[in-house]
């Protein structure tokens, strides 16, 4: 496998499992169009991720591509306890209660092992029981007890899991087990971080303090409670995930694609990352080719501008990991290829801050465009510089080029990016003659191209972004 470029802007992650966890499954992966790999904390043991870690690094290394890498922490789980004589059936209308009494179930009352639970739920608010296929609604409440009125019954059985969408509960995001697993993904230089069960900013933040740069941080908002505040959380997070998944449980499914469409547009307004995902190609579990629905969803997300659409069981434990990833290729390059593409992704505005990185990035997108520019070439370290010309969403590819590997792994997510770890430059001409040289070396240009270039001078220093210069390209600078 040699390196090429993607032929669309949208970036697409894939989960990996048991069906996508040998080297040559990965490899195979990254030829069908995979630029970020989840790995999914919930699942596994630690020596298990680790081994697949090395294995992306090793494919790195060979293939002379950075690759990213995304853990996703698993985050609290809320289930109720056992039941004696197996699942139960509750009837609507019926009364169930949830219990700090350990002893085993019946059809009257479990346990609920999550003293949190009964602090913080009120009468009036729900309990979503095994993904939302049985709600209830506490009628009294006390600090053992809650007494629910069945909304819409169903089977109850042993560990299901508890959706809680009317309260803020007072609860971290960071499990015990998620400190442990966050450790062990910081030792082996992980690029981003998903943290689940995001309620508020201070989740992030707390995250935050705990990886100390070392990673991105991205949030998961899968939590009205999130959704409520997600301004503040956007503002200290350096990405989120539309999380449809829990998300979908605890909205009412009606309202989870406007939510889907704000977050994405507050995310761009902002400019940070976001990624849209779950059930997104669900029907290719099992099937090489997914429903017109499916897709619908997919080119739905891209239209909107999302920085990159995820898989999740559909390549970690699917039939058919490779075809749907193929498939989301082939989504993304039809979409990017209409020529509406453009002005709807733009329908959300971007209005640049008051800083020379905003005003030089946006001026960059337009002299692009003006001068009909095939590539826009950015010098950066920290990639702060390609992240903001990304946020204008232009009409030409964005080329990176960076001495940093880490930051050449973590922009592997963003919108647009075509990143080259490579050395620094030390003036002015060299910066112009290393540009046109690995533009025409990635193949996203060629001779008589013009390209525009973004950097910061003095290089090296993050921040700095305040040069802009037009070149043009002989296709003789190549052999340079």
């Amino acid at each position: 496998m040699s390196f090429q470029p993607r032929q669309r802007n949208t970036r697409i992650v894939a989960t990996l499992g048991p069906a996508s966890n040998t080297k040559e499954m990965v490899t195979k992966l990254i030829e069908a169009g995979v630029d970020v790999f989840r790995i999914n904390m919930s699942h596994g043991s630690q020596a298990d991720k680790g081994a697949l870690i090395e294995t992306i690094r090793e494919i790195e290394s060979e293939e002379r591509r950075p690759l990213t890498i995304l853990a996703d922490l698993q985050g609290p789980k809320l289930r109720v306890g056992q039941f004696a004589d197996g699942p139960v059936l509750l009837e609507n209308g019926a009364t169930f209660v949830f219990d700090a009494d350990p002893t085993p179930g019946d059809a009257t009352r479990v346990h609920l092992p999550h003293p949190e639970l009964f602090a913080a739920l009120e009468v009036g608010q729900r309990l979503m029981i095994d993904d939302g296929k049985v709600k209830v609604e506490v009628t009294e409440a006390s600090e053992t007890r809650l007494v629910t009125r069945v909304l819409v019954g169903g089977k109850i059985s042993n560990n299901k899991g508890v959706n809680v969408p009317d309260a803020v509960i007072p609860l971290a995001a960071l499990t015990e087990k998620d400190h442990s697993d966050l450790q062990f993904a910081l030792q082996h230089n992980v690029d981003w971080i998903a943290l689940s069960f995001v309620q508020r900013p201070e989740d992030v933040v707390e995250a935050k303090r705990l990886i100390d740069g070392r990673a991105g941080v991205l949030a998961k908002i899968e939590k009205p409670s999130a959704l409520k505040d997600i301004e503040a959380i956007l503002d200290v997070s350096d990405a989120v995930m539309v999380a449809r998944g829990d998300l979908g449980v605890e909205l009412p499914p009606e309202e989870v694609p406007a939510a889907q469409k704000r977050i994405v547009e507050q995310a761009r307004a902002k400019g940070k990352m976001v990624v849209v995902a779950t059930q997104m190609l669900e029907s290719m579990i099992q099937s090489p080719t997914p429903t017109r629905a499916e897709v619908s969803d997919v080119a739905n997300a891209i239209y909107d501008g999302a920085d990159a659409v995820m898989l999740s069981a559909e390549s970690a434990a699917g039939a058919f990991p490779i075809e749907a990833v193929a498939m989301m290729d082939a989504i993304a390059r039809q979409v990017e290829a209409d020529p509406s593409y453009s002005a709807r992704m733009h329908l959300t505005r971007t209005d640049p801050e008051s800083t020379a990185a905003d005003a030089l990035s946006r001026a960059a997108a337009q002299v692009a465009q003006t001068v009909s520019a095939k590539l826009v070439c950015c010098f950066t370290s920290s990639g702060s510089t390609a992240i903001r010309v990304s946020r204008e969403r232009p009409a030409t590819a964005i080329l990176v080029l960076t001495p940093e590997l880490k930051t050449a792994r973590r922009l592997g997510i963003v919108w647009g990016v075509h990143s080259i770890h490579t050395r620094d430059v030390v003036d002015f001409e060299e910066m112009i003659a290393k540009s046109k040289r690995m533009a025409l070396r990635s193949q996203l240009t060629q001779g008589g191209d013009r390209i525009v270039v973004v950097a910061g001078y003095p290089f090296g220093i993050a921040g700095s972004t305040n040069t802009l210069h037009i070149a043009k390209l002989t296709g003789d600078e190549l052999y340079a």
